[in-house]
């Protein structure tokens, strides 16, 4: 089985909202997934905009996930705004 971390899209039709999820590559897009990580809201403001469970993210990608290139841009953009603890 072939596992990929990508967007799930949710929200209304022109106001789309995305689920950063762990699915099957032959799974649909929109379809059933493993484990779902985060949000992205491209239309919040700039605080609001994703939140992503990294510690997940690194155990996916640990085991062999694969990430797509827009789900490679958020978890870079959200390690930026998370500040270390």
């Amino acid at each position: 089985m072939s596992v990929k971390l990508r967007l799930q899209r949710r929200g209304r039709k022109n106001y789309a909202q995305y689920r950063v999820v762990v699915t099957d590559t032959k799974k649909a897009r929109d379809g059933q997934s493993i484990e779902v990580l985060g949000w992205y809201n491209p239309h919040a403001e700039n605080e609001n905009k994703e939140k992503v469970n990294l510690e997940r993210v690194e155990y996916w990608t640990s085991v062999g996930a694969q990430m797509s290139p827009t789900v490679k841009q958020i978890v870079k953009r959200h390690k930026k705004t998370v500040q270390p603890a």
